[in-house]
This record gives C-alpha cells, structure tokens and sequence, in this order.
C-alpha cells in the first residue's frame, strides 16, 4: 500500500511525506502478588503531510490495506487541509546517511507466543508470592512490543526500522512505605534481572516504611539519578528548537554558561541496545549524538528540520512521533558525563526520588517538589527520610553541580550521581 500511495503522490505537484507504523504488544498486571489481567493490542497506519505554497497539511489513516479510492480520498483530504492551513511550512529532509544502530531488535521477544508471556508474568507472581514479607504486598506489570517504522517523502528519503522493547514495573507497600522499580529494555531479560528489581523496591518500600521528616537546611546534597532526572527536565525543555524559536526558552543563543566546569550533557540516539535509540527520526534525519552542554557551556538545541531551518540550524535528528501525530522536538536518551567524585560513598543527605515535577516552572527554573524518599548517611548508617520539599532553581543549582564517577540507567536516563546545592525544607 506504501507503493501505491507513493505512486499516487508522485503525479501530484506537492512535497510530500509518509510515515508509516505497526506493532503488536502484550502486557500483564500483577496486582497484590496475582496476575490479575492480560492483554493484547495491535495497530497500524499511515500519517501523511503535505507542503503546498508554504503551507502544511495534515492526515493519517490507520491500517495497512485499504482499495486505491480509499486512498485516493486521503490524499485529497490532506492536499485540502494543506490549502487551507495556517502551519508555514519548511520542506522535507533529503536522503543522508544513517548509522546502523545494534541492539534494537530481538527475536526472542518477537516470536514468544502469548502464552509463554503469560507464564513468564505469573512466574513473577509467584516470585513476590515467595519473597513477600508480613504486612507487604507487591504488584506490578511486565510488557512486551515489537513495531516497525518507516519513513519515506518526495526528497528521495526512503527508511525502515524494527525494534523490540520490554518493560518491568514493580511496586511495594509496607505500611506507610512505598518503593518502586522501573526499567525498559529491548532485548528479552532474564528471571534474575525481574529478582533485582523486586528486591529494590521492596528495600525502598521498607526504607520509606521508616522514614521521617528531616530538619531545613540548605547546603551541599546529593541527588541520585531519578530525582536529578526530575529536575532536568526544567533545564531540557529550554533547549528545544520551538521554545528557542518562540521564545518560551531562557536562552537565545548558544555559548552561554549554564553550568559549573563538570557539566557534561549529550542527546543520543546510536547507543547499541539503549530504549532510546534509533537510527532515524521520524522525519528521516538521521539519529546522532549531540552535545548539549559542554563544560557548562551550552554548545546546541535539540532540533527537528523544520525549527533547525527557522534557525538557520542543522536537524539535530529529534523529532519523535507516532502515525497518528506530527514530529514533536524531545530527546533519545539523555547521558550526564561523568567526573572524578566518589559518590557512592557520601556522607550526608542523598535524595533519591521526588515526586511533582510537572507542578516547577520551565522558564523560570524554580522548583518544589516532595521527596518521596531520601536518607543521611553517617559513618555508614544510613536514616531515611521523606516528605520533605526539595526547592531550588535548576539553573542556579546546574553551576554547583560536581558529578560522580558511577553512572547508572533508568530508561532512556544514564547519570551519576550528582552533588549539587539545594533547600530542604
């Protein structure tokens, strides 16, 4: 059908594009330590944009099989929104070379019979069953995809991708104590990866379990990968090309200081294996590795091509989407670098999660969010904490950050733990 619509386009005298998906997944919900539902979902379509006299029109239909009026009709549907729009439009990528990006695609998970998915979940019941405490309960979800992508337009861009993806999510109550464990992955995990998991958010949930509030301060803390993730967001949202472009963003350049020495911050989409890589984008512009932020000097935007070309910038390969929808800017997987601290073993405050970060302010960067769980550290004790406000502004808090050696993932997020200056309160 791609064929055909394409030979349709091509008698017309527009630009055009074509992006096309399809996938299958199956998830299973554990609730309390029983598989409690299963189910199956499938999807398939096309979206199509048009470009006429500067201009961009709009459409997708789902499915992939559909007679030629049916298509014929879309085609015309999409030329009329594309006449009567308001959207400017900026033309279509022209073919460049895309990397091959290992690790995206597993055939265990594609070819594993339903039924072998279900067993595996209610192994993992049983599993919270065996382990759980008195007064705990333990529920979940695991999740399986695969899907397929391609990109094709009138420039000559013409590309394909198939990928698998793998989810595990594990919640614990004890008492007033809550933990969690999430992770992504794209290849078929092993029963001792899920044994991980369980037991750290059943650790978190004992530590929150025992948690009080701390006293205010404000000094030096440190923020481990999931609550610094949370905060630096903020800082991301003010690198995106229709921010700059419309001016929601606090920068308007690049070569600004927006960060201490130890800043290190890169966007990429070619690490082999990673839940946020891919080859291209959804607008065919190949994925690559983008320095944001280099020894606290802010070096570039994340770019699609239409905002790079507002610019007079280069797509940096970042513009996500599905059929249904037109390119939005976001990010692949996000990679604070490294430093020389040892961080692992800090004495002091650490906060290890928060929760309400969609409540702080991009713009400005002021931030207050709940600790959901944090503990002290002194000489190798450690007392939790929780409930407390974590406050501060990311731009002023990104200038005292000194990273540690360690970095760790969470999805599509490798960090170190960070040593930053912040309120407690």
């Amino acid at each position: 059908m791609i064929d055909e619509l394409t030979s349709l386009l091509s008698r017309k005298d527009i630009e055009w594009e074509l992006y096309w998906g399809k996938g299958r997944s199956g998830s299973f919900g554990i609730e309390r330590e029983n598989l409690e539902r299963s189910q199956r979902k499938f999807y398939s379509g096309i979206g199509l944009r048009i470009g006429y006299k500067g201009k961009l029109g709009f459409s997708y239909i789902t499915g992939l099989s559909h007679d030629r009026q049916t298509l014929e009709r879309f085609v015309e549907r999409t030329i009329k929104l594309a006449r009567v729009s308001e959207v400017p439009f900026r033309g279509f990528p022209v073919p460049s070379k895309v990397l091959k990006v290992g690790g995206l695609y597993d055939r265990r998970i594609d070819e594993i019979p339903f039924e072998e998915a279900h067993a595996m979940a209610l192994e993992v019941a049983s599993l919270m069953r065996s382990v759980k405490a008195g007064g705990e309960t333990l529920s979940g979800s695991l999740s399986f995809a695969v899907s397929s992508e391609g990109v094709v337009n009138s420039n000559g861009v013409e590309l394909e991708t198939r990928t698998t993806g793998m989810g595990v999510y594990i919640y614990a109550v004890r008492g007033t104590g809550t933990g969690s464990f999430q992770q992504t992955y794209r290849s078929l995990q092993p029963m001792e990866e899920l044994e991980k998991g369980i037991a750290e958010a059943r650790t978190n949930a004992e530590l929150g379990r025992k948690a009080k509030r701390l006293d205010p301060f404000r000094r030096e803390l440190v923020l481990e990968p999931e609550a610094f993730e949370s905060i630096l967001w903020l800082f991301l949202e003010n690198v995106f090309g229709d921010t700059v472009y419309y001016r929601r963003s606090r920068f308007s350049e690049r070569g600004l200081e927006v960060g201490s020495e130890g800043l290190g911050l890169e966007d990429d989409s070619t690490i082999d294996g990673l839940p946020g890589s891919y080859p291209f984008d959804g607008e065919g512009s190949p994925g690559q590795r983008t320095t944001i932020v280099e020894d606290g000097i802010l070096r570039s935007f994340l770019l699609d091509y239409t905002f790079a070309s507002f610019l007079g910038m280069e797509s940096t390969g970042n513009a996500l989407r599905s059929f249904r929808s037109v390119p939005r800017i976001g990010t692949s997987n996000i990679v604070v670098g490294t430093g020389d601290l040892n961080l692992e073993d800090f004495e002091g405050v650490v906060v290890k999660d928060t929760l309400g970060a969609h409540t702080a302010n991009p713009v400005s960067g002021d931030f207050s969010l709940t600790v959901s769980l944090g503990y002290v550290v002194r000489k190798g004790e450690l007392r939790p904490f929780r409930d407390n406000m974590l406050s501060g502004n990311i731009f002023e808090l990104l200038k005292t950050l000194k990273p540690g050696k360690k970095a760790e993932r969470r999805g599509s997020f490798i960090s170190p733990r960070v040593l930053v200056e912040a309120s407690l309160v």
